[in-house]
């Protein structure tokens, strides 16, 4: 490897949302330095499901109400098709 052409590689500590703390390696700052996190896996949404839970649900009633007279008996509701084929009899 080249000399002097990598960044320096140190040892920082983490402080999590609930005031855990860890040594980590990193790139980041300089020897010694804290990085207090202001999100993190224990209070993130997309870690613990709470907000991506209410978002999908109004996704999945938006396609329903999107796609709600829609069925695979030729773009009728499944009503009209059963309907459909009484009248045939």
């Amino acid at each position: 490897m080249k000399a002097a052409i990598h960044p320096d590689y140190h040892k920082i500590k983490i402080v999590m949302t609930d005031g855990t703390e860890y040594d980590t390696f990193t790139t980041w700052g300089k020897e010694g330095d804290v990085m207090k996190l202001d999100i993190d896996p224990k209070t993130h949404p997309a870690w613990i499901g709470g907000e991506r839970k209410i978002m999908e649900r109004g996704q999945l009633s938006k396609f329903e109400k999107r796609f709600a007279g829609f069925s695979a008996a030729g773009g009728k509701n499944a009503d009209e098709a059963e309907a459909a084929k009484e009248e045939k009899k």
